[in-house]
């Protein structure tokens, strides 16, 4: 019986052991809850019971002497660590949970612990952290959103930033300074589920500097807040109001011109005109104004017949497209002769990035002018023609300008000029063909060379056919001669007998 009794013994003891030795191993309590540990010397801990603060770390009274419960704590935190849970219970149905701070570039971070019932709050750096944070530290969705070069925030329903890159903590300092509260919004929040999705243009001040930095924003709504992307187009602003100036520039610039300008652009649309063009075209400011179209501008301008009547529509389609390709090639250039007498100048001149430009020119009183000058020179020719002395008219240059048919007659010239204009000294040597050796012909040559000391003389000349001249020359305005030939009386009878004779 006590063999069976040891045996028994021995067996509840080996079975004490293996039990034992089998279970999992479990930590030894420590009732600091980590304030006697290493890192405690460096980092700041708070442990709670519910919302009453029960214990800190000697550093923790550094700066958190107005700690006293859970509260206290959240105010001072919630700034730099917005997300950081508003009581205890949060993390007792968490259980343990690491808080990031509001700037991404700052090297803290909050780990809030449950351990039986006690809540332990460590502000530690991000380097101490174990293996508890490394997965997020190298999270490439949270890398890449970190080092975007834009900002990225986020704002809740209360419209606080929850959350920001470093690109937007940047931005934040730039603006208000370094230091700005973080968790208010730089930019206005949508109002409106209309802005969401969509691209809105808005600027800020900078503090202490006139200029603006603008933004175009995008807002994306998700189950934590609102979210929100910025893109930084200061250059483009920058390039649109260069433009705008540059167009105003211009368009004060044309409105001075007395020429219709219009500006197609490449789509062959009216982009650009001034008020001239309505004057001449008389089309009305409206249609100018909603862009028409290449074909319907000239449309418009053949039904109120400000370009010439075309023979058939056909044809004038055909003409507009040849007008087109000329225009491009900088080669159009047109006189339009209209029904109301009026006649327009029309040239086209191509312009970068496929545009093309159109001017409009009123030439009426050029060409009246023009019409009236020929009329008043044919008359004078015609008056010229009727004198029986040849006249010979010199310009200030020393060439021949004008003669009438007398002076043809009697020299044999006819009126069909050359490319090159004869010279005095041209039409002296032809002079000297028909005449007897004379000084006369050298004197004229200088006489039409001079431009002071001239007055009218006179002098005889004979032709080898006995006809004997009287020669009269006279200056005129301008440095112009003016040679008349008179034919002797006595002589032309005695020649007009001779040939009688014969």
């Amino acid at each position: 019986m006590a063999d069976w009794i040891i045996l028994a013994a021995i067996s509840l003891v080996s079975a004490g052991f293996a039990l034992q030795w089998l279970l999992p191993r479990r930590l030894p309590r420590i009732n600091d809850y980590g304030l006697a540990t290493r890192s405690s010397l460096f980092d700041t801990v708070f442990l709670f019971d519910g919302d009453r603060l029960i214990s800190h770390s000697d550093i923790a009274l550094a700066g958190y002497e107005a700690v006293n419960n859970w509260q206290d704590l959240y105010r001072l935190l919630s700034r730099d660590f917005p997300t950081f849970p508003q009581t205890s219970e949060t993390v007792r149905r968490k259980g343990n949970m690491i808080v990031a701070a509001l700037d991404c570039t700052m090297d803290r971070e909050v780990l809030c612990e449950w351990i039986d019932g006690i809540v332990r709050v460590q502000l530690r750096d991000k380097q101490s952290g174990a293996t508890l944070v490394r997965s997020e530290l190298t999270d490439p969705t949270r890398m890449a959103m970190d080092q975007a070069p834009y900002p990225v925030w986020l704002l809740d329903e209360f419209n606080v930033v929850r959350w920001c890159n470093s690109a937007y903590v940047s931005l934040v300092r730039k603006v208000r300074g370094k230091e700005a509260d973080l968790t208010k919004p730089l930019f206005p929040k949508a109002q409106s589920k209309d802005h969401l999705s969509s691209k809105t243009r808005v600027s800020v001040s900078v503090k202490g500097n006139e200029n603006k930095l603008w933004f175009d924003l995008m807002l994306v709504d998700s189950e934590e807040g609102q979210l929100n992307y910025a893109t930084n187009v200061n250059a483009i602003v920058e390039a649109e109001a260069a433009q705008r100036k540059f167009v105003q520039t211009m368009t004060k610039t044309f409105a001075q011109l007395s020429i219709g300008l219009a500006i197609f652009d490449r789509n062959r649309q009216l982009a650009l005109f001034n008020p001239a063009l309505t004057d001449l075209t008389a089309l009305s400011p409206d249609f100018l104004s909603c862009r028409p179209s290449l074909s319907s501008f000239f449309d418009r301008l053949r039904d109120q017949n400000m370009m010439p009547e075309p023979k058939n529509y056909r044809g004038w389609r055909r003409q507009m497209n040849d007008l087109l390709e000329a225009a491009q090639d900088g080669n159009y250039q047109e006189t339009w002769s209209l029904s109301s007498g009026s006649v327009y100048s029309v040239s086209g001149r191509p312009h970068p990035d496929g545009a093309v430009a159109f001017l409009f020119e009123d030439i009426t009183a050029e060409i009246t002018l023009t019409r009236r000058f020929r009329s008043e020179m044919d008359l004078m020719q015609s008056i010229l023609d009727n004198l029986t002395d040849a006249i010979a008219v010199f310009s200030n240059d020393g060439t021949l300008a004008q003669t009438n048919a007398a002076y043809q007659t009697l020299w044999g010239e006819t009126e069909e000029a050359g490319f090159e204009p004869a010279t005095v000294l041209d039409v002296t040597r032809k002079w000297q063909e028909l005449c007897d050796a004379t000084p006369v012909l050298g004197e004229i040559r200088d006489f039409v060379g001079m431009r002071d000391n001239r007055a009218q003389w006179s002098a005889t000349m004979s032709m080898r056919d006995r006809t004997g001249l009287n020669c009269t020359v006279s200056p005129l305005q301008n440095g112009a001669t003016i040679i008349r030939f008179t034919i002797e009386q006595t002589t032309h009878q005695t020649v007009a007998m001779d040939k009688a004779i014969a």
